[in-house]
């Protein structure tokens, strides 16, 4: 028997490949499902079974193109939701064969209505490992905000109390060497501050998990609540196009790799009103770009970061990349439901540099430096795009708060006539930040390289006292 964690860092993704005696089953798989094929391959295995823990939100699932090029049978627990392609609806403790071993689906709704948690059973006949899904993941649950209200009277004080009892009734009693394998970890939206940790057994979990110490429902609800904050925009999204389904990622892929001249390019965005991404590095965008570009470097949280600042799926998007990266590009744009890439810059910025074509850029200035622009106008206004939690937890003093996740609102607080030094953690985000406002008119922003993790460590800007966060959402 093989078990396979695929730990995905840019979505803090887990998709599991199991195998017994020729037969494969995929958990929760990625968009891009031609690794699964060709690792089922190498190993002379059939994929028998696509396994979903639930309905998804922060990223499209595989499941529809594993099912089709591969005549997999898609397994979904008890739901009454009408799907756009053919599935199987488990009952509740209901066992699959696969090879020698046998797949056991618990119903554990709470997360959503549908969440399941798929218990292996080996070749022995012995309980081995449980994956999870969204309902337990380590150190943490999954949030039971984001499937209120697809039933009417369905709220998220309901959706926690189901939570409860799934951990309490049906993973709870499950034996201490059980191995738990997520779907998630830490930098995942699905949860308030899950660990970095992709594995444990249950019975540390059942020690050090907040969530399943002894506490009466009520008390529960409470904890799992506290914190929250609104989910990224696309979740909704996403969820429909894994009910209802999507092109193939074939289609997406040829509509995305079409490689453009500068001229061709030009006329693309004039014509077609696409918006214009570039995802190089940020001091790369900073020193010049193609007007109007907006910067989130693939080199970071690339997929949730376009999940949270693209409000429309069906965006068409025009892009500009590192030459050889374009393919990759497409791929985790097609991750979050993102498929209408309709072209990219051949030869990347540097072709329309050497075109002659009217270029942009973004002042970017070291922490000494600003330093030193403070320490003559200490009046200077510091724009922190950290979220909330980071900001209270710690920040310069004298900053604004303006969250990149909630980009809208922050907007509304920045005056286009002052000048602002924008920073975040490291210099991500805020370059991310000041691309979007600069496409939108406001041009006095300047970016604060190396973010708050140099402005603290240069000891030359006053720090709060360190809070430890309740929440990184």
């Amino acid at each position: 028997m093989k078990i396979e964690q695929i730990y995905t860092g840019c979505l803090a993704q887990g998709a599991y490949y199991i195998e017994s005696d020729g037969e494969a089953a995929v958990i929760d798989p990625l968009r891009e499902v031609q690794p699964y094929i060709e690792k089922a391959d190498r190993r002379n295995a059939k994929i028998k079974y696509v396994f979903e823990t639930h309905f998804h939100a922060d990223f499209v699932s595989g499941h529809q193109d594993l099912a089709a090029k591969t005549g997999a049978q898609i397994v979904y627990g008890p739901t009454e939701m009408h799907m756009g392609f053919d599935a199987t609806i488990a009952r509740d403790n209901q066992e699959f064969s696969l090879g020698k071993t046998k797949i056991r689906v618990l119903h554990t709704p709470g997360h959503t209505m549908e969440s399941v948690c798929y218990l292996l059973i080996n070749e022995e006949g012995k309980e081995e490992a449980i994956f999870t899904g969204d309902t337990l993941f380590i150190g943490d649950v999954g949030r039971p905000d984001l499937a209120q209200k697809v039933v009417a009277d369905l709220t998220q004080e309901k959706l926690a109390g189901h939570l409860y009892d799934s951990l309490r009734n049906k993973l709870m009693p499950l034996p201490d060497d059980l191995i738990v394998y997520p779907a998630h970890g830490a930098g995942s939206a699905c949860g308030k501050n899950m660990s970095k940790e992709t594995s444990d057994t249950l019975g540390n979990q059942k020690k050090t998990n907040y969530a399943l110490q002894d506490m009466s429902k009520e008390q529960f609800v409470k904890e799992v609540l506290t914190g929250l904050t609104p989910p990224p925009a696309y979740f909704p999204q996403n969820v429909m196009m894994n009910i209802q389904g999507y092109d193939s990622i074939d289609a997406v892929m040829e509509r995305g790799e079409r490689p453009l001249s500068p001229e061709e390019f030009e006329a693309a965005a004039n014509e077609t009103g696409a918006l214009i991404l570039d995802t190089r590095a940020a001091q790369a965008f900073a020193k010049g770009f193609v007007p109007n570009s907006i910067n989130i470097g693939i080199d970071g949280s690339f997929a949730v970061w376009v999940g949270a600042m693209i409000p429309d799926l069906k965006q068409e998007i025009l892009l500009v990349a590192e030459e050889g990266r374009e393919e990759e590009v497409i791929t985790r744009l097609a991750r979050v439901g993102y498929d209408f890439a309709i072209g990219y810059l051949k030869g990347g910025f540097q072709a329309w540099l050497e075109s002659g074509k009217e270029i942009d850029s973004i002042q970017s200035i070291s922490v000494d430096e600003l330093a030193d622009i403070k320490s003559d106008h200490p009046e200077i206004q510091i724009l922190d795009v950290r979220k909330n939690s980071e900001f209270v937890s710690e920040h310069v003093v004298g900053a604004e708060n303006a969250p990149l996740d909630f980009i809208n609102e922050s907007m509304l607080e920045v005056d286009k006539d002052k000048t602002y030094y924008v920073h975040c953690a490291g210099g991500y985000r805020s370059m991310v930040f000041n691309s979007i406002l600069r496409a939108r008119g406001y041009h006095n922003l300047v970016d604060v390289k190396g973010g708050f993790k140099d402005l603290k460590e240069s000891g030359k800007f006053e720090v709060t006292a360190y809070v430890c966060p309740t929440t990184l959402l």
